[in-house]
Parts: structure tokens; C-alpha cells; sequence
């Protein structure tokens, strides 16, 4: 017994210096002014016009981003769950693979993909086609998210549809089931959770991500995640900068228990 406590005192020592310390700076700045005094100033910072401004085109453009991914993905998905298991397994595997490669590396690649002299607009030129001006705006930023953040609602729908009884869709089949009223009445609710978990997934790391704004948005467009990251970078204002950094904290305990709800079994988790 004692040298299981022993095993996990690298984790505690991990967690305490790497999610509680810094969690609690957040809440400290966050509460207090520059002063060190109490204030709720820094948390109301969301309602001021630039601030708020920023939250609701986050918002916009994480649900646009979530439901392309949803849609992209629940197809996909059951494709996946209907093939055969080594051809699937290697597909999966095709999928996490970019997520191997850096985050901003990805980033990058779709920025030199979508600039005005880049690949595809060469491509485009090269068989007399317009060009396509969609570097630096909202349009750009969607494609980013999506095609970051596809794989995070491909597995949790996959890891569901695979777990479906085949014997009840075909015993519906057998009673004269169409294959839209299985789908609408069988396979949708019983993979709910997996839609719950990957919209999650999709929506929390959307919203807050301020990267794929900074090069895909070429710094014009400006999301909560954006205002966050200048707050501590260029302004030094790390109490502003907590503050709004709870109010997005909020969110995502909203999300996850949204998630908690409807996910009690932990089905919707990544394989």
C-alpha cells in the first residue's frame, strides 16, 4: 500500500506545480487589481465593446467550425465503424497521423497554401481559374479549425458507432425498419454520446485557440483567445488578461458538464 502512495507522488508533485500553482495565479490576478486590491473589474472586462465584440466572433466561428466538423465527421465516422477492422484500423491511423506534426506547423502550412501568391492560387493561375482570396479572413480561420480539430470528432463518434449492437440494427431491418428510420430512431440516439463528446472536443479548443487567428486571420481578426494573449504578452497585464481568462474558464466547466450529463458512462471517449 505504501509503495502504491509512493508511485503517485510524481504526479501529485506534477499536478501541484503545473495545474494547481498556476490555476491559482489566474484566480489571484484575476480577483485583484495592480495594487493587489480585490476588484471584479478584471472578470466585467468581457462586457466592454472590443472585448465582447472578440467572445461573440469566437463564438460564431467555433460553431460554424464544430458543426462542419460534425457534419464532415459523422459519415466518416460510420463509414469507419462499418469497414472491416484492419482496413479501419489503418484509415484511423491515417487521421491521427497529422496530429503527430505541431500544432503550429499544421498552421503555417495552410497559411502558405492560402496566400495570395501561394500553392493553390498558383494552381488556380496555372489553369486560368480566379484566384481565391481567402487568406485573412473569418473564411480562412474556419478551414483552420476544422482541419485541426476534424480528428477530435472522428474518434469519439467512431469509438460510439463501433460499440452499436449490429444485431439491433438488423433485427430492425427485419421488422421493416428504412434505413432512415434506424438511422433517426437507433444509431443517432445510441451515438449521442460520442456527438456530445466530439462537439465538446471541437468547441473548447475553437474558441479559445488564438493561433490559427494570428496566422490564417493575419492578426486582423481579433477572437477572445486573441485579446487574452495580448493582455499577457504585449500589454503585461496579466490581471486583465486572468480575468478574462476566468470568464472563459466558465465555459468550459459549462461544457463539461454538459458532457458529464450526457456522457455518464465516459462512452464518447477518445480511443
Amino acid at each position: 500500500m505504501n509503495s502504491k502512495k509512493l508511485l503517485t507522488g510524481p504526479y501529485l508533485l506534477w499536478a501541484i506545480g503545473f495545474i494547481l500553482i498556476p490555476l491559482a495565479m489566474i484566480f489571484y490576478y484575476g480577483f485583484t487589481n495592480e495594487s493587489g486590491g480585490f476588484t471584479f473589474e478584471n472578470l466585467l472586462a468581457i462586457g466592454t465593446k472590443e472585448n465582447f465584440k472578440a467572445l461573440g466572433l469566437a463564438l460564431l466561428l467555433s460553431v460554424i467550425s464544430t458543426g462542419i466538423c460534425l457534419i464532415l465527421a459523422y459519415p466518416l465516422a460510420m463509414i469507419l465503424a462499418n469497414m472491416k477492422v484492419k482496413r479501419t484500423n489503418f484509415i484511423v491511423f491515417l487521421f491521427i497521423l497529422p496530429m503527430w506534426m505541431n500544432f503550429l506547423l499544421r498552421t503555417m502550412a495552410w497559411q502558405t497554401l492560402l496566400e495570395k501568391n501561394g500553392v493553390i492560387n498558383q494552381v488556380l493561375n496555372f489553369l486560368h481559374l480566379p484566384a481565391l482570396q481567402i487568406i485573412n479572413t473569418p473564411y480562412a480561420i474556419v478551414l483552420g479549425m476544422v482541419y485541426n480539430f476534424l480528428p477530435f470528432m472522428i474518434l469519439p463518434l467512431y469509438n460510439v458507432l463501433i460499440k452499436i449492437d449490429k444485431d439491433t440494427i438488423n433485427a430492425a431491418k427485419d421488422l421493416g425498419a428504412t434505413g432512415i428510420y434506424t438511422f433517426r430512431k437507433i444509431i443517432l440516439p445510441l451515438s449521442m454520446p460520442g456527438v456530445i463528446s466530439g462537439i465538446i472536443m471541437v468547441f473548447v479548443p475553437a474558441l479559445t485557440t488564438f493561433v490559427i487567428s494570428d496566422l490564417l486571420g493575419g492578426s486582423k481578426i481579433l477572437l477572445i483567445g486573441n485579446v487574452i494573449e495580448q493582455k499577457f504578452k504585449q500589454s503585461s497585464n496579466w490581471n486583465a488578461g486572468s480575468g478574462l481568462s476566468l470568464v472563459m474558464m466558465i465555459f468550459i466547466l459549462l461544457s463539461m458538464a454538459i458532457m458529464t450529463k450526457y456522457d455518464k458512462d465516459g462512452e464518447g471517449g477518445v480511443l
